[in-house]
């Protein structure tokens, strides 16, 4: 299915009536009731460890975009989930990966972070593989004596291309199966024309923190009038969120204060254009923000949350991309600002605030418990989704709607 800009469009408009109802109404998407949850589930490194066994090394991860690896010989490493990946693609254009370990003595085949190469040759003693897999040579191979059987080819890692998204199964064996892991988010994905963007700049945003109490920050708007006073809150509201549940993603939509002025105006008014919007999580720690911190701009910005070995360690890779590709000079420091401004926002003021929330959770006692309002309703969601996955349980308690009055 090609996505026309009719259909984008139509999504943008049916996001923006719900918006503009609930302006109109003083109403929002809520969850039935609010949710407790353990403050240990962001503190307690047997959970961690859990978590990043099954969540990002036995679930499919979003490596890169399909525009990252846009030639035949394109690579790119991936160390993110502790596993050393090697993305390449082949001559024939499928994408394809491998461990990024040479199999005769375990070193690293591949060390810089990406470019472009037919085949890859070991520094350690010079076993060099195409960027198929296949060895291609190897010094003095004869005086293996035929211990070499078996090293003849990299060990593949299941991946799969689609809708312009790169996905690696980090564990070698297990299949991924993009079918069963994106379910009915796959044509929001589709909406979204990653295939049609442009790399402007990427960076690196490191927080002391558990990995789920910086993404918590992504999911909700609740904080913006708090936290945000001079840099959100001037131009979005915080009390209105449009909420859309896909298994385990999820998109969410908060309505800009200039929206206010769209209850009495025809759609034909509204100034509502075929570009992607909303924030979308792709379960499990990947982040597709397409808008910007200033209302009526649109750009791709991608925010993959990695966690450390110690629970209270994360690193949140971000990048920006532009819709339709870099137009001038102009529109590529347009993009960089945009870039700039949101990673101030998540440094100074996102990031603060989860350094020293979760250093203080880790003082609590051990049966403590932290809130999720109903506005806070894609929280409650992610949290669920994160603890199934795991296979860990939740306290999970909705308190009564009676009882929170």
């Amino acid at each position: 299915m090609t996505v026309t800009d009719a259909d984008v469009l139509d999504t943008r408009l049916k996001l923006a009536r719900r918006v503009v109802a609930h302006i109109k109404n003083g109403t929002s998407d809520l969850a039935d009731a609010p949710m407790v949850n353990l403050a240990s589930v962001y503190t307690d490194q047997a959970r961690h460890e859990r978590e990043l066994e099954a969540l990002f090394r036995r679930t499919p991860q979003l490596v890169c975009l399909s525009s990252e690896l846009k030639e035949p010989g394109a690579f790119r490493t991936f160390d993110e989930t502790g596993v050393p990946v090697l993305v390449t693609r082949r001559a024939d254009g499928q994408v394809q990966a491998f461990l990024n370990v040479c199999p005769h003595r375990g070193a690293r085949l591949v060390r810089e972070p990406e470019g472009k190469a037919n085949r890859f040759t070991c520094w350690f003693h010079g076993w060099t593989y195409a960027n198929d897999g296949r060895q291609i040579a190897a010094p003095e191979a004869e005086r293996f004596c035929g211990g070499m059987e078996g090293r003849e080819h990299l060990i593949e890692l299941a991946s799969a291309e689609r809708h312009g998204m790169v996905f690696v199964m980090p564990t070698p064996g297990l299949p991924l199966d993009l079918d069963a892991h994106l379910g009915d988010f796959e044509p929001v994905l589709e909406g979204l024309r990653l295939n049609d963007v442009e790399w402007v700049k990427s960076d690196v945003l490191p927080v002391a923190s558990n990995w789920k109490y910086a993404l918590d920050t992504y999911g909700e708007g609740y904080h913006f009038a708090a936290l945000h006073k001079q840099t959100l809150a001037p131009y979005f509201r915080n009390d209105i969120t449009v909420y859309d549940r896909y298994g385990r993603h999820h998109r969410v939509s908060f309505a800009e204060k200039g929206w206010n002025e769209l209850v009495d105006k025809p759609e034909s008014e509204w100034g509502v254009r075929a570009e992607p919007g909303g924030i979308h999580y792709l379960f499990p720690n990947v982040i597709l923000f397409a808008g910007s911190v200033s209302p009526g701009k649109s750009y791709l910005t991608i925010f993959r949350h990695y966690p450390g070995e110690a629970v209270g360690q994360t690193k949140t890779h971000k990048a920006i991309y532009a819709f339709g590709g870099v137009r001038s000079d102009e529109h590529r420091a347009e993009v960089v600002a945009a870039f700039d401004a949101t990673a101030h926002v998540v440094r100074t003021e996102d990031y603060v605030t989860a350094a020293e929330g979760w250093r203080n959770l880790t003082f609590l006692p051990a049966d403590a418990t932290v809130v999720y309002g109903r506005q806070e309703i894609a929280l409650q969601y992610q949290h669920r989704a994160i603890a199934e996955a795991a296979g860990l349980p939740l306290i999970d308690q909705p308190i009564a709607a009676e009882a929170a009055e």
